[in-house]
């Protein structure tokens, strides 16, 4: 299993988009931790995503890698945003 971020952007007041991609077995579901940071590092808004199952025409590599985007609320401005870690969840 894997992600890598792909973009952030800032969205209304108090909101921020990530933008990632995640591969893991086309069967299996994910959860990955989404955080937006301040210039200074500091965690400023974060969620958790939950990925499902894709079908082998879903994203790349036969449904194995998909984008996701997430809108997170912030607390503070941001000015980056990224996956912090994923995981694979049991059904």
């Amino acid at each position: 299993m894997d992600s890598k971020d792909v973009g952030f952007s800032l969205g209304a007041e108090g909101r921020a988009s990530v933008d990632f991609e995640v591969t893991k077995d086309r069967s299996a579901s994910a959860q990955c931790a989404v955080q937006a940071l301040s210039e200074n590092y500091a965690v400023v808004g974060w969620d958790i995503v939950t990925i499902g199952p894709t079908d082998p025409g879903e994203g790349v590599n036969d449904g194995r890698t998909t984008s996701q985007r997430t809108d997170l609320r912030i607390d503070s401005p941001a000015v980056s945003g990224g996956v912090n870690a994923c995981w694979i969840v049991e059904d």
